[in-house]
């Protein structure tokens, strides 16, 4: 899979998994992105592998890790949420 079509993939696993599982946590105020709605902060390829790292412009802090594996065919799909991040003072 050539590197434009796995970012496309990336953001259309994102904005599916938005659609579809964050609305069930928002009933009362639905909300529906696009591809145009995701953002890729870092992209990288190795040998038989690519590695994407997502954000959405939602402000829900989550952030999204896709890995694909092209020696078995296989998409790794990842949701993280930042619960905390403080500077400490010297």
């Amino acid at each position: 899979m050539d590197d434009d079509k796995f970012i496309k993939l990336c953001k259309e696993k994102i904005v599916d998994y938005t659609n579809t599982t964050m609305n069930l946590n928002s009933i009362d105020r639905p909300f529906y992105i696009s591809t145009n709605n995701v953002q890729v902060v870092w992209f990288d390829r190795a040998l038989q592998n690519s590695k994407a790292l997502l954000s959405t412009t939602i402000n829900d802090g989550l952030y999204y890790e896709v890995i694909y594996n092209e020696d078995k065919n296989e998409l790794y799909f990842d949701v993280y949420k930042r619960i905390r991040n403080k500077v400490k003072l010297k």
